[in-house]
């Protein structure tokens, strides 16, 4: 056998379902990477010695870099072959992983998850408009079901892994266990991937993937850094671009989002005359007429806002309140992935007898309900199986609506155009998630410190002024401070209040968290009801549906 490769056209190079599981295991990669690096982080600033400053840019820059090239890759993807660009960011996302398990400072750290973020968003939208190209019909459903199963499933995997590793061996084994994954996915795409493109490709747009990625980067920089940073008076000194923001003076954050506002709109602009000119161009927006991808992507966006947040709490909540482990706490948001096994069996068959808006629907719903009844059950002494029964009905929701959404945005778009609208729907993703984790952080760390306050005011001995500054304490250091309250000398009584003021910022969240998703659910009344199952191509006289299936 010999690897495939070639051209455009998903007709003339049928791919089968090893293609598929290639796919996915790269994706598997950079999704789980992610939440190893929550659990591993507490490991690594001891280790580095790396302030709590460099520890928040540990993962922000990764989110960071990824978030502001998706598009541009996306695209890259569509004129250079889209397995290309999906090896060479494995490349990339390997050699980055085997730089991390050897850095010495938290400064080389931030660099390699840098490079991470590069091979991140090489490999992201290239997954998707592989799989929009590759597959069709009935089978579109099934790939885009295991889409979602890995999304949601990787997401609780992770920090099962990252615990474990974390546990038993060291912070440097959740990078290094990217390597093989890495390599394994290289050989098998070059081998079982056939390479497809938009062989009607025009040229590079460079202005417009310059645009892209500084307004794209400055928005999620500015909904990331705004909690922590101030949004819009500076609450810490900020050192940035060789520029300090004195704690006091003017945020960052309102300078990133006006820079992020001109730049976008500039964008908009900037690539409809050049579709006027019938230039190359980096996002087509004439896709967003298309009524399934416009509507489809904004959905993507509002449900993003609360489906991921409730991951960001629990694991801070079971571990600094309850006591878990690392490894026991991964254990319990592994109940996700099960859940996510569960609809990975059932969303192609579902879609397939019904639709995939009606999936998608189901699939939210059960996110709303697993979020909802999680925040009901939440106490200081939940018992596990509580907890872990709700997970599993999120997860089950999660994997449904991740893949039968993604199924309708693309279903309709020029396979040609496949990595640009992969890239933009995956933004779209990123900026909701985003913004999502800004408002569920928010709301988790301002609810713990007013919680903890109150409730440590109500133990006898403790003054207003103890209280206050135990409730500070406590929400600077996301509830690990819980644990020393309870070793000094008749510190039970306080801890305990601070584990019940957790609970209840947590439930707070879980509630909030779910009302957006609850938003997202009813957003999807605009998307269409058909099966988006034909495969669409360009044609000299414009977009047109093929009759071709597989």
């Amino acid at each position: 056998m010999s690897p495939r490769a070639g051209g455009g056209e998903p007709g003339q190079n049928p791919a089968g379902w090893t293609a598929l599981v290639f796919i996915g295991l790269g994706l598997s990669m950079i999704v789980m990477d992610v939440t190893i690096v929550n659990v591993s982080l507490p490991q690594i600033i001891e280790d580095l010695d790396i302030s709590s400053i460099d520890s928040e840019w540990v993962q922000s820059m990764y989110s960071l870099v990824f978030a502001a090239l998706l598009i541009t890759f996306g695209r890259l993807g569509d004129k250079v072959g889209r397995r290309t660009v999906f090896v060479i960011g494995s490349v990339v996302f390997g050699v980055a992983s085997a730089i991390a398990t050897q850095v010495d400072t938290g400064a080389q750290l931030i660099a390699v998850r840098a490079l991470q973020g590069v091979g991140g968003a090489m490999i992201s939208p290239n997954s998707l408009s592989l799989l929009n190209s590759l597959y069709q019909g009935r089978r579109r459903n099934v790939a885009f079901a295991v889409y979602g199963a890995i999304l949601a499933g990787m997401a609780g995997i992770g920090p099962l892994l990252g615990g474990y590793l974390t546990e038993y061996y060291s912070w440097r084994h959740s990078f290094g266990v990217n390597v093989p994954i890495a390599i394994v996915v290289i050989i098998g795409c070059l081998w079982f991937v056939p390479n497809t493109k938009d062989e009607h490709a025009l040229g590079r747009d460079l202005w417009g993937m310059l645009l892209s990625a500084v307004g794209i980067g400055a928005l999620v920089f500015g909904l990331i850094e705004g909690r922590t940073d101030g949004w819009w008076i500076a609450i810490r000194d900020v050192h940035l671009l060789g520029i300090t923001f004195t704690e006091g003076g003017l945020s960052p954050v309102p300078i990133a989002f006006a820079v992020a506002v001109v730049t976008l709109v500039g964008l908009w602009f900037f690539e409809e005359g050049r579709r006027r000119r019938k230039a190359a161009l980096l996002i087509d927006m004439t896709l967003f007429k298309i009524k399934s991808f416009g509507f489809g992507s904004l959905v993507a966006l509002i449900v993003s806002l609360g489906e991921f947040g409730i991951l960001f709490a629990l694991p801070l909540f079971v571990q600094n309140a309850l006591g878990y482990s690392p490894l026991s706490s991964g254990a319990l948001t592994a109940s996700v992935a099960a859940g996510a096994l569960v609809a990975g069996a059932t969303a192609a068959q579902l879609a397939n007898r019904t639709s995939p808006r009606a999936v998608t629907r189901l699939g939210m719903a059960l996110e709303v309900a697993g979020i909802v009844s999680l925040g009901l059950v939440v106490s200081a002494h939940v018992p596990r199986w509580h907890m872990v029964v709700c997970l599993v009905v999120y997860g089950v929701g999660i994997g449904l609506a991740q893949s039968q959404l993604v199924n309708i945005i693309l279903g309709k778009v020029p396979v040609e155009e496949s990595g640009q609208a992969s890239g933009t729907e995956a933004t779209a993703r990123r900026i909701g998630t985003a913004l999502g984790s800004a408002v569920v952080g928010t709301v988790l760390f301002v609810g713990l410190q007013s919680d903890t306050e109150r409730k440590v005011g109500e133990v006898e001995g403790v003054t207003a002024e103890q209280a206050t500054e135990i409730g500070k304490a406590v929400e600077d250091s996301d509830g690990v401070a819980i644990s020393e309250l309870a070793r000094q000398p008749g510190g039970e009584a306080v801890a305990e209040a601070s584990r019940e003021a957790f609970a209840e910022a947590l439930r707070r969240t879980a509630f909030v968290a779910g009302g957006l998703v609850a938003v997202g659910l009813a957003t999807t009344a605009v998307l269409p009801s058909g099966r988006p199952e034909d495969t669409v191509r360009r044609s000299p006289s414009g977009p047109r549906r093929s009759p071709t299936r597989t």
